[in-house]
């Protein structure tokens, strides 16, 4: 009886000690919740739903830390999925582009002084969580300057996925919910990456707490030789390069080598300063912006030449307004941005992550193949007026995987209206979105929302 009695008090005290335990995790976990909550944004239209921000350390020694923008979901957030979202570049803010410009609640004025809501939000689907990716873009940042040299896909990844683990141990009530990734252009390298890190790392735990569904991408870098065959097909059939400049890249260019000769960078060159115009090459049916602006630049990729473009949009200039909103202090203090005074200013994008990007798979396709038997919902999409990762290159791309069709190419609608033209393969679904540039959710942002509705649902796009 004496062995009973002393038993059942050290089942009471660890009991007790291990309830404490998982109390006080779960009070830190609400405490730095709301240390990241944000109360109001300046300029900020009255909302419902709640919004965080702050900082996720991914790597302790060198101090690299990412910045993340959560906004839940308009009605029952705890209902919703949670659907991270990733900008590329490489070096480009998910923040200025996809938060700002795209699928976020919120547009900037052309002053930078206040804010308007989007009537196509996705946060009315799903809560939404922005990350500046990698350390140096946006608010991200790292106290190992060495970092800002040797960026590359690996590690962009690898961090990545200690910032959803280290996340969600501050946000626990994120654990097993459904999970989706999104993203566009060079995210089509950062979204199955990551992906496969999930993957990879769930096999390890019996009860993964990243409850990952799938994922979508938009006009996204896939396979380095197809992109580019792809892309200046897209130039010569959209009238941008004359038959003689066609001709003389499809000679010159050997899209498998490491670096370009200089009868090709000779031939591209003169295509694009001389060929294309004053045109966006990331839209090219709509006006590029007249301002002068601080000169944000995101890279055209063709093999290893990297080529630049103003600034984007049915607004071209939108992305001069948000570097006038988030370089304001009241702003980063609201969003608890750039707390240990980060030596440069904010950017839509990182010159020195784009300039020094070291590792960069040449195809994601032997990835695609592998994500494809794990089950994932898998949807790729392009907007056709994009010159840059345009239709033509994602369709070359993704014909390499040589998947069966499960339902034949058809035009999906968006009300009366074709919204573009889709095709459902065995493991994968493509769909175009008409009338679209680079940035698909910015040109169309109606057309858009039902491929991310319907994305969510499972479902096939409308056929009328």
């Amino acid at each position: 009886m004496a062995f009973l009695k002393e038993y059942f008090l050290f089942l009471t005290k660890f009991s007790l000690v291990f309830f404490t335990s998982i109390t006080a995790i779960a009070a830190l976990s609400t405490k730095q919740q709301e240390l990241d909550r944000i109360s109001a944004l300046p300029g900020q239209p009255p909302v419902k739903f709640r919004q965080f921000s702050g900082y996720v350390t991914v790597h302790d020694s060198h101090g690299r830390a990412l910045f993340y923008w959560l906004t839940e979901a308009t009605a029952t957030p705890e209902k919703k999925p949670l659907v991270l979202w990733l900008n590329g570049g490489p070096g480009c803010s998910s923040v200025a582009y996809g938060a700002s410009e795209e699928i976020g609640p919120f547009r900037i004025n052309r002053t930078g002084s206040s804010l308007y809501l989007n009537n196509y939000s996705w946060n009315t689907e799903a809560n939404l969580l922005f990350l500046e990716s990698p350390a140096g873009v946006g608010y991200s940042y790292t106290n190992t300057t060495s970092d800002l040299k040797d960026s590359g896909d690996k590690r962009t990844a690898q961090d990545a996925l200690i910032f959803l683990i280290r996340w969600m141990s501050r946000f626990p009530q994120y654990k097993y919910r459904e999970f989706y990734i999104a993203g566009e252009s060079y995210a089509g390298h950062y979204v199955p990456q990551l992906a496969k890190k999930i993957i990879d790392h769930n096999k390890s735990n019996s009860r993964p707490v990243i409850n990952l569904k799938g994922f979508i991408v938009g006009n996204a870098v896939t396979d380095s030789y197809h992109d580019s065959i792809g892309t200046v097909s897209y130039w010569w059939t959209h009238s941008m390069i004359s038959d003689q400049t066609y001709k003389l890249i499809l000679k010159y260019c050997n899209f498998t080598a490491e670096k370009s000769s200089k009868e090709c960078d000779t031939a591209v060159n003169y295509a694009i300063y001389h060929e294309f115009g004053d045109i966006d090459q990331y839209s090219i049916y709509t006006p590029f912006c007249m301002q002068l602006p601080n000169q944000t630049t995101r890279p055209l990729r063709l093999k290893n030449t990297l080529l630049r473009r103003w600034v984007s949009g049915y607004d071209p200039c939108t992305e001069n307004y948000a570097e006038k909103y988030y370089n304001r202090p009241d702003v980063q203090k609201a969003l608890h941005a750039n707390i240990t005074g980060i030596p440069y200013k904010w950017t839509a994008c990182s010159d020195v992550l784009i300039s020094n990007w070291k590792d960069s798979e040449d195809s994601m396709l032997p990835t695609y193949t592998e994500l494809i038997k794990t089950g994932l919902r898998i949807w790729v999409f392009s907007g056709d007026t994009d010159s840059v990762v345009p239709v033509t290159a994602t369709r070359f791309s993704l014909g390499h995987l040589n998947l069966p069709i499960k339902t034949p190419w058809y035009p999906w609608y968006s009300g009366s209206q074709v919204g573009g033209w889709t095709e459902v393969y065995q493991g994968l679904t493509f769909a175009t979105v008409r009338g679209a540039g680079h940035e698909v959710p910015l040109f169309q942002p109606k057309r858009a929302y039902i491929l991310f509705k319907s994305f969510l649902a499972g479902k096939e796009l409308p056929k009328s």
